[in-house]
Formats: structure tokens, C-alpha cells, sequence
């Protein structure tokens, strides 16, 4: 696929794929969510950063298993109930390729992080924290749409269409 790839772009044709997703982990606080913000490490791409669970989907994977994996290795978190939540477009200038990002809220349980080597500090944080601390503005943009369509604890009336993996 790479070699495929590499021809389109050589070509002159972008390549657009879904090959990342972005995780929004949230948790229970009262009547509200508390949003997990991770501090990229020095050495990795974009260092002092905050941000989401960002990965790669990997050979094989499905969004949602990739969205697993991730939370899994950068946090240590079990996810209780994921939900489809968008999908947002960038450019990735290593790769020539718009990438697209599926994006995920991952509702867990434990607030025991375990940061892997990527992010070097953590925090829970309430929405408008978590809007001034987030880095990229389509980080903010998803805080707000995860207010709207999860203010009861769940996705209300969306719940069959949002929720991908966990009990209704």
C-alpha cells in the first residue's frame, strides 16, 4: 500500500485515508465529565503539548480496536463503553496525505493513568479546563460536541446510532 501510495502522490494525487484516531477519555464527575489531557514528552513530536489519546491505525485494525490499543498503551486505562463521536481532516506533511481522524469518546471507570513513553504528565480536567489546555483547536471543537451529545451520561436518543462497544 505504501508503494501505491507513493505512486499517487508522485502522480500529482493526494492520497486521503483514515489512518489515525483521536480518543476523548472521560470520565463520571457528578453531572459532568471529567476529560483526560496528556502532556507530550520532549523527544516526540510537538513536546509541552496537551492533548487527547492520538494514534495510528494500524495494519489489520479497525478504528475502533486502534482507539483500544491506544488508550490502553498511552494511559493503562480499560474502556467501559466507546462511541463514534466524528471524523476530522488534516494534512501530514511526512506522508503527502490528508489524513482522517476517527474520532472516539472512551467512557472509563478508573482514573489510575499510566502514561506511556509519549506524554510525560497527565491531568482530569473539566470542560472548560480541558478547552484551555488542549492544544489543537479541533480538540476544543470535540469538547463541545461531546457536551452536547453526552450530557445525560450517555448518548441519549443517539445511543444506538453513537455507541460502538459496551452496555447501553
Amino acid at each position: 500500500m505504501a508503494a501505491r501510495s507513493a505512486r499517487r502522490h508522485a502522480a500529482g494525487e493526494t492520497v486521503v485515508r483514515a489512518g489515525v484516531v483521536d480518543v476523548f477519555v472521560v470520565r463520571p464527575a457528578g453531572r459532568a465529565w471529567q476529560h483526560l489531557a496528556l502532556r507530550r514528552a520532549h523527544g516526540v513530536r510537538c513536546p509541552g503539548t496537551w492533548e487527547a489519546v492520538h494514534g495510528r491505525i494500524e495494519r489489520g485494525e479497525t478504528p475502533p480496536q486502534a482507539a483500544r490499543r491506544e488508550v490502553r498503551e498511552e494511559t493503562g486505562l480499560d474502556i467501559e463503553r466507546l462511541y463514534a463521536l466524528t471524523v476530522n481532516p488534516f494534512f501530514m506533511k511526512s506522508t503527502g496525505t490528508v489524513e482522517l481522524a476517527v474520532v472516539f469518546v472512551a467512557v472509563v471507570g478508573d482514573d489510575a493513568v499510566t502514561t506511556g513513553e509519549e506524554h510525560d504528565a497527565h491531568q482530569w480536567l473539566s470542560r472548560a479546563a480541558a478547552a484551555r489546555r488542549y492544544h489543537w483547536p479541533r480538540e476544543r471543537e470535540a469538547l463541545g460536541h461531546i457536551a452536547v451529545l453526552f450530557k445525560g451520561g450517555n448518548a441519549g436518543k443517539a445511543e444506538d446510532a453513537l455507541l460502538i462497544e459496551g452496555r447501553r
